[in-house]
This record gives C-alpha cells, sequence and structure tokens, in this order.
C-alpha cells in the first residue's frame, strides 16, 4: 500500500482555488473550537434558508439567550457571521465552500491527535496488481501501520455507492497486503439522517467507520468510532 498525489487536472485546479479561500480556514477554525450547538447552528445556516441573523439568533436561544454567558454568545455569532457569509455565496459557490470547509475541519480535528505532516489532502491509495481508484480521498493520515482514509460530505445526500465501494475496497486491498487501514467518512450531518441514507445503500460497509456531526470530536482523540 503507498499513497500518491492526485492528477492535478482541471477539477483539482479549480477545487484548490475554493480549499485555498480565506474563509474556508476560518470556518473550519471556528468549527473546530466549537460545540454541538455551534456546528448545528453552522450546518443550518450554511443551507441558506434565512439570510436575516435575527432569525438564527431567536432559534438558538441556549447560544445567544439572556442565560447563554458572553463566551459561548461571542463564539457562537463568530459562527454565524462565517455560515451566512458561505450562505450568501450563491448555490454553486457554496456546495463547494461547504465540502471544502468540512475537509479542513476534519484536516484540523486529526492533528490534534497525530502529527500534521502526517495528514495529507487529495491523496489517492495505491495496492500493486489493482486498478488505481480515479479519485482521491479527500484527507489521507500516512503513518506507519497506522494509516487512515477519510472522504468527507457536507450532508447525508452525499452517500452513495461510489463512495461507499472505495472505501470499502481500500480497506479489504489494505487487509489483502497485510497493512491496516481505518476508512471512514465524514459526513456533517445528523446521526439519524445519515442512518436513514445508509439503509438505502446496498453496497458493503462492513468496516466502513461513519463520523456524524455528533461525533466529530472523536477524531481528535482516537481513530474515527462507529
Amino acid at each position: 500500500m503507498r499513497f500518491q498525489d492526485a492528477a492535478k487536472d482541471g477539477r483539482a485546479v479549480v477545487y484548490s482555488a475554493i480549499q485555498a479561500e480565506p474563509l474556508v480556514a476560518r470556518a473550519a477554525e471556528l468549527l473546530a473550537a466549537a460545540g454541538y450547538a455551534e456546528r448545528l447552528l453552522a450546518r443550518a445556516a450554511m443551507n441558506g434558508e434565512s439570510a436575516d441573523p435575527d432569525a438564527w439568533r431567536t432559534m438558538f436561544p441556549t447560544l445567544f439567550g439572556p442565560d447563554a454567558d458572553g463566551t459561548t454568545r461571542e463564539r457562537a455569532e463568530a459562527v454565524l457571521v462565517a455560515s451566512l457569509e458561505v450562505a450568501g455565496r450563491g448555490e454553486q459557490a457554496r456546495n463547494q465552500l461547504r465540502g471544502a470547509i468540512v475537509e479542513a475541519l476534519t484536516e484540523r480535528l486529526l492533528a490534534r491527535r497525530v502529527p500534521p505532516a502526517a495528514i495529507r489532502r487529495e491523496r489517492r491509495i495505491l495496492f500493486d496488481g489493482v486498478a488505481a481508484e480515479i479519485h482521491p480521498y479527500d484527507v489521507t493520515v500516512e503513518a506507519a501501520g497506522a494509516a487512515e482514509a477519510y472522504d468527507c460530505k457536507w450532508g447525508a445526500r452525499g452517500i452513495g455507492a461510489d463512495v461507499l465501494n472505495q472505501l470499502d475496497d481500500a480497506r479489504r486491498h489494505a487487509a489483502e497486503d497485510g497493512e491496516r487501514l481505518v476508512a471512514a467518512l465524514v459526513i456533517f450531518d445528523a446521526a439519524r439522517t445519515c442512518q436513514t441514507r445508509l439503509a438505502r445503500q446496498t453496497a458493503r460497509r462492513d468496516g466502513l467507520r461513519i463520523v456524524t456531526i455528533e461525533t466529530l470530536d472523536r477524531m481528535a482523540g482516537a481513530a474515527a468510532s462507529r
């Protein structure tokens, strides 16, 4: 098993510009430090259902209400501002930004547990005698005997047979080579929504690990858990 940079095709060039946007890094830093309620706020606000910040403040009284302490309110306000900025970019740009933010958030959470130098982006995993996958993995941890591969999705609608099969194939091929590979899907969505979507899929996922909005911080403490 070995890792390789993704091909620098047109898609990669365009997406690298999205990943490099300061808004992506700012939102990812905020979400890495956020709690569950602030992440729920970010998910809802980034979907663009309302551009009115007061409406969101009303909907999240535990973050903005009179009983919220100053630190909580300040942190939530920063999350809300960044989220509305993402939502205001328009549908196509919003979709790209949200995906890049989940990847950047994943990278930051993993960096609390493993050396940052071991974390890479947009990498393919190659196995001798096996055709290489076309699509790279969003985030990888490349450590001897403790490799990890993550695909990141904004919502449960991104769960499909293609991503499930790719992750399962990588895990099985690694095992056949006597290597350990944690294969995980990070979804910035509620566990129940993800479970509903997964129930409709027939692709193999025996060893696949799922990280949802409720369990994001587990990546910082141990290899992603089911």
